[in-house]
């Protein structure tokens, strides 16, 4: 886009922009030469920059899922890859298994910032084995756990509830608000792995002194458990941690065996028909592209994202001032940008650190 500012004074100056960086060429000149000089300098100004605004890097989809942790690093991809690299870097809301199937299948979105590919099953390792999508990067170094979670306060005043099988022993101190007389498992939104897992597990079980309370999005999971923990109650609920949740509402993992083989089979598969008691191991948190995507992106691209993590301490520091300021995810990685540089500054050039430092 070129944009052009005159006025009445004899100096012209013109601008033309081009993705997020301003050039400017600043011409002093007589009225009645105006016209001319801005039919020249335009058609300069086109063929100097034709061709520059996203050649390198061209269009990038970017797969966000409801979580905040996904939110923050998805929007920091997408700044870091507009500012710094000249992609058009869009964002696609989604969540964890429609969003990496249509990878696999439609090569749409092109990246999924953040990602466990090992809860997913064969959702993900035949699109593998395929070639269709692979990873490219890792989102945060020491990963994350998702379980059945109980308060704090909870576990210190029941020290011998430690795992799924204490807990399902006691629907009594777990009550349902729909019917008191059974006990209550919180389950997350659809479309996430995680409340696949907690469903097939729930099935497995096959406790009739237990019902599975559904949510039907991240921000009504989030007002259950901080309801039910305000009012200090006691509750199971679907989470995973790190999350800034679990900083303002601390929480305890019940404990249970994993079986890889059973995963594989049934556990992550939302419909297995026959699923045996099975649970989360500690797992990854990677960044996934899709086919299309490595096989025409830049370089460079592919450099930042194989360079670019962070922790558990550092994205929660993110999430927790996301929480505190009631943010987004764009607002999450603008704060992050601008106030932890010693995190972000070493995933990229200086140059590129630059460009993004002059776009906040």
């Amino acid at each position: 886009m070129i944009t052009l500012y005159t006025s009445k004074m004899t100096a012209l100056r013109i601008y033309v922009r081009v993705c997020l960086s301003d050039c400017y060429i600043h011409i002093t000149v007589e009225e009645n030469k105006v016209k001319n000089i801005l039919l020249s300098t335009v058609a300069i100004a086109a063929t100097f920059f034709a061709g520059s605004a996203y050649a390198d890097c061209g269009d990038v989809s970017l797969g966000e899922f409801s979580w905040q942790s996904s939110q923050a690093m998805t929007n920091v991809d997408q700044v870091i890859l507009q500012t710094g690299y000249g992609c058009n870097a869009t964002v696609v809301a989604g969540d964890t298994v429609p969003t990496i199937t249509a990878m696999i299948e439609k090569g749409q979105p092109d990246i999924a910032s953040e990602a466990t590919p090992s809860l997913l099953g064969a959702v993900y390792t035949d699109g593998e084995k395929e070639g269709r999508i692979s990873q490219v990067g890792t989102a945060i170094s020491d990963g994350q756990v998702s379980g059945w979670y109980i308060p704090e306060y909870f576990a210190k005043a029941h020290t011998d509830i430690k795992t799924v099988e204490d807990a399902m022993k006691h629907p009594e101190l777990f009550p349902s608000s729909e019917d008191s007389s059974k006990g209550a498992v919180i389950q997350g939104p659809q479309g996430w792995g995680d409340t696949v897992v907690t469903a097939q597990l729930f099935k497995a079980l096959n406790n009739p002194n237990f019902v599975m309370v559904p949510t039907g999005s991240a921000a009504a999971l989030d007002g259950a458990i901080s309801k039910a923990y305000e009012q200090k109650q006691g509750f199971i609920t679907q989470y995973w941690a790190p999350t800034s949740l679990l900083v303002k509402y601390p929480m305890v993992r019940l404990e249970m065996a994993h079986d890889e083989a059973e995963w594989a089979r049934c556990t992550s598969k939302q419909d297995c028909p026959d699923p045996k008691p099975n649970y989360w191991k500690q797992a990854e948190m990677v960044t996934l592209a899709s086919k299309s995507f490595s096989d025409r992106a830049d370089a460079a691209v592919k450099d930042y994202l194989a360079k670019r993590s962070w922790n558990q301490a550092e994205v929660s520091k993110v999430m927790a001032w996301m929480t505190d300021n009631q943010a987004n995810g764009a607002d999450g990685a603008k704060w992050f940008l601008k106030n932890m540089p010693e995190v972000w500054e070493k995933w990229v050039p200086a140059e590129v650190a630059a460009k993004v430092k002059a776009a906040l």
